[in-house]
């Protein structure tokens, strides 16, 4: 597959075999603000446009799972202005996401909902069940999400069916758990892309990242173009992936 930037002389050929599932930690958008001396509430909005554009790239090039870590359990503690301009985002995107994905692109929210209003947690239920019949492409967006926390989660699922007697705690197995996360039947990540410069996980995916390859870079999100991401599916396809084996 052929793909040329506008600007661009040298042609980028895609890889016939793209990774099953490709997660994003949308990061930078505050710094991208702050270096153009603009509140970091601009850099969030810029971010979200972004995260359409991606998106709609990710589907046109035939990305069958991606996800986008967008509101993790942490980020309640940032400052509020910051948090309510987070939320007045995922709440327009609520609203526009059937216009925007269009149809056949399944919709899944990784995380806790119960943090959100009830208004918000009833839109996110009946999109999901709305879509769970698509199959082009599977986008999930993590609200609300830490990877220990989906882990615990999990856990207690599973300790409770032990006191009900449903399961033999000897018999849990990690497919056992697996079926218990919120990705449940989702592949687990085959490529983690993270703009911005930082070099670590954050506590996205961190049991579905477990034979992850990384791709870090130093654009920060609201800058990463589809260009960067074939970069990446193309540094991806580079590898040896040998899954502790040799």
């Amino acid at each position: 597959m052929a793909l040329f930037g506008k600007k661009d002389a040298k042609e980028l050929v895609l890889p016939d075999k793209l990774p099953a599932h490709v997660g994003f930690i949308m990061d930078g958008n505050g710094r991208w603000a702050k270096k153009r001396g603009l509140p970091r509430s601009f850099g969030h909005r810029e971010g979200a446009k972004n995260f359409k554009r991606i998106v709609r790239y990710c589907k046109d090039i035939g990305l069958q799972n991606i996800s986008f870590y967008a509101f993790s359990t942490e980020n309640w503690q940032r400052p509020k202005d910051e948090v309510a301009t987070i939320m007045e985002l995922f709440r327009d995107y609520i609203v526009d996401v059937r216009n925007f994905l269009s149809e056949n692109t399944r919709m899944i929210f990784l995380g806790d909902k119960s943090a959100f209003d009830q208004d918000l947690q009833e839109k996110m239920l009946k999109l999901e069940e709305d879509t769970a019949h698509y199959t082009e492409m599977t986008l999930m967006m993590a609200v609300n999400y830490g990877g220990r926390d989906e882990i615990a989660h999990a856990a207690r699922i599973l300790a409770q069916k032990a006191l009900n007697g449903e399961i033999d705690p000897k018999d849990i197995t990690e497919q056992s758990v697996a079926d218990e996360l919120y990705t449940k039947g989702i592949p687990d990540v085959d490529l983690v892309i993270r703009p911005s410069g930082e070099l670590r996980l954050s506590n996205y995916l961190i049991w579905q990242c477990a034979y992850a390859e990384y791709y870090f870079t130093d654009i920060l999100w609201p800058d990463f173009t589809p260009k960067e991401l074939d970069k990446a599916l193309i540094d991806f396809d580079s590898r040896h992936r040998r899954f502790g084996g040799v």
